[in-house]
């Protein structure tokens, strides 16, 4: 087996970055070095105190450490991972424009009264979890021992799992919410004969060229890139 170090410096660049900012967010708020009050979503400081880094700093607190947090943490590691080296690979500008996308659609369900809430890392990771629900359909998944399903069902089993022990489902709810938008928008509309209405913008892709965040993307990438957008020449996951 890998060593800690090895695994942390195997993981995919986004990912890492997401994961390190939430590790670090909890570890300092466990410590009393970092006030949650100061990162958390409160429009009215937002708006009026133009404290605009709340509108980031928000998903990168996922709660004190717990067993809630160290699930969340393995979901960000397991789907963000294999959303990252699978179908987003070498496609590290789409992975982040995803990230960005869904964060935005988030900070818009958080001003709704009934999904407010000051915190939304969770939701994003929830979002992670869809998409990769929807891009593995098939995968056989195995909830604590206990029950076995296809990957396709997982997001709605986690959120009713979260319901048993008494978590409240708004956060879960954003997070499918956004997840199913970003889907839509850039695989079930175009299937459907539509227009691609979702894609990367270019000075996205120049920022992670510039800094080389990621592997460089191949010819084929590319060329695939030019013709259909995010997620375009993998319809055949669709179906399952």
């Amino acid at each position: 087996m890998s060593s800690p170090g090895e695994f942390y410096n195997s993981l995919p660049p986004i990912t890492k970055a997401y994961a390190t900012l939430c590790v670090a967010a909890t570890t300092l708020a466990t410590l009393k070095l970092l006030p949650v009050y100061y990162i958390a979503l409160i429009y009215q400081e937002v708006f009026y105190r133009l404290q605009v880094w709340r509108l980031l700093t928000n998903f990168i607190f996922l709660g004190p450490f717990s067993i809630n947090f160290g699930i969340r943490l393995l979901m960000i590691l397991r789907y963000g991972v294999q959303l990252e080296n699978g179908p987003f690979n070498r496609r590290t500008a789409d992975f982040l424009w995803m990230m960005i996308f869904g964060a935005a659609t988030l900070l818009v369900l958080a001003a709704l009264p009934f999904f407010e809430t000051f915190f939304m890392g969770v939701s994003l990771v929830f979002m992670l979890l869809y998409v990769w629900s929807r891009e593995f359909p098939n995968a056989n998944i195995n909830i604590y021992g206990l029950v076995q399903l296809k990957a396709f069902y997982l997001p709605w089993a986690m959120l009713a799992m979260d319901v048993i022990f008494g978590s409240p489902i708004g956060p879960d709810l954003c997070g499918i919410l956004a997840g199913h938008l970003y889907y839509f928008l850039t695989v079930l509309h175009p299937l459907a004969g539509g227009k691609v209405m979702l894609q990367t913008p270019m000075w996205l892709r120049k920022v992670v060229a510039k800094y080389r965040i990621g592997a460089p993307t191949n010819t084929q990438t590319q060329a695939t890139r030019n013709t259909g957008g995010a997620f375009s020449g993998r319809s055949y996951r669709v179906g399952g």
